[in-house]
């Protein structure tokens, strides 16, 4: 084998890895540009947590579920274990428990930025993700369910995602019941017919909650429709009442967003591992995957309900925007010239030089325009 075959290619990225090139990374800049202003509008205060934390710190608590998509390295200053966050959301909890313990509630943030996530052997397309999202901290009610479920509706649709649908579940309702009958030693096999919406293996392993399960799986659908089949079931006392608060939040976000596309599944449980309510998931006719999710927790001792899209897949389900026209100009360009072509939208690309071919330099450029008696002229 030479020497050279062993050398690895400078553009080799590790698996799961990749360069973002000028049209796709100002694509996501707009994209979260976009997302994080439609937040503020609504009074959500943006944060941002570091890209690294101690292993005890973002581990800790409702974050142990993440330990296993978390890398983890050693601090050389300090020898203690460091991991690199899977996710924000349990991050945003501790500002708000400890940082921001004596702001006045409801606490309304907003964040940003990117994860690293381990991935599972053969599914290791994106181990870079990056988030933007929201976390209401202070109410537990259908109110703030309904809140952040309809902001999170108008920004994709300021992104121009069409075909937005809202897919509700409420993990407690059916794990609720099931722990109070099936015992721990057979719950899986069953859980793992729920999640297949395998009837006939839920029928054989359901025992006396058999029938109830099977009117929970054909419930899944429209929001309405799911509803009404749930509410013939006879749940036990302590379990009603998540039923009851998964029929006042569809009220409520109804109540702000009218026409925003509802439906539920009552038996969805994949990955909501520290959700304590109310789950969402976002997907879009316009992709075939999930452009997000969210739900209902603890933020430290506190209830919180939050939504945490993904701006990579909101670009992929979203119109392909126009382009910014990029204009050639010269070196010595006044000032008023170059603010009214910023403010009519144009990208500028000064020469370097006073004795430029300017038509040449600008399609070599790749610009759209170039600068000629006194206007933006197009090549």
């Amino acid at each position: 084998m030479s020497l050279y075959s062993e050398v690895p290619s400078a553009a080799l990225l590790p698996s799961g890895f990749a360069d973002l090139l000028p049209g796709e990374a100002e694509a996501e800049a707009r994209g979260i540009a976009s997302v994080m202003e439609a937040f503020s509008r609504h009074g959500y205060q943006r944060v941002r947590p570091p890209l690294l934390e101690f292993e005890t710190s973002l581990l800790g608590g409702a974050g142990e579920s993440l330990a296993p998509q978390t890398f983890r390295l050693m601090d050389p200053n300090s020898h203690r274990m460091m991991a690199l966050r899977p996710d924000m959301t349990t991050q945003i909890a501790r500002i708000a428990s400890i940082r921001l313990q004596d702001a006045p509630r409801p606490l309304r943030l907003s964040y940003s930025g990117s994860c690293i996530v381990v991935g599972t052997p053969g599914r290791e397309a994106d181990r870079q993700v990056s988030q933007a999202g929201i976390e209401l901290i202070g109410p537990d009610s259908a109110q703030a369910d309904a809140e952040v479920i309809a902001l999170g509706a108008k920004a994709l649709a300021e992104l121009g995602i069409e075909g937005v649908s809202f897919d509700l579940s409420m993990p407690a309702l059916a794990l609720g019941l099931i722990e109070g009958v099936i015992p721990e030693a057979d719950r899986e096999p069953l859980l793992y017919a729920l999640d297949r919406k395998d009837a006939s293996a839920v029928a054989e392993l359901g025992g006396p909650i058999a029938g109830m399960l099977a009117v929970m799986l054909r419930a899944a659908g429209p929001a309405d429709r799911a509803l009404d089949l749930l509410a013939e079931l006879d749940y036990p006392k302590d379990i009603a009442g998540h039923f009851e608060r998964l029929a006042a939040s569809v009220a409520a976000i109804r109540e702000r967003s009218p026409d925003l596309r509802l439906t539920i599944d009552p038996v969805d449980f994949r990955g909501w591992r520290y959700h304590t309510g109310l789950c969402v998931t976002v997907f879009s006719t316009s992709s075939r995957e999930e452009l997000g999710r969210g739900g209902r927790y603890l933020a430290g001792q506190e209830p919180a309900c939050g939504l945490t899209l993904r701006p990579q897949a909101l670009l992929r389900a979203a119109p392909i925007s126009a382009s910014r026209p990029r204009c050639y100009v010269p070196v010595n360009l006044e000032a008023s010239s170059l603010s009214g072509l910023h403010k009519a939208g144009y990208a500028t690309v000064s020469a370097l030089s006073h004795d430029e071919d300017e038509f040449a330099q600008a399609r070599h450029l790749r610009c759209t325009h170039v600068w000629k008696d006194g206007a933006a002229q197009p090549l």
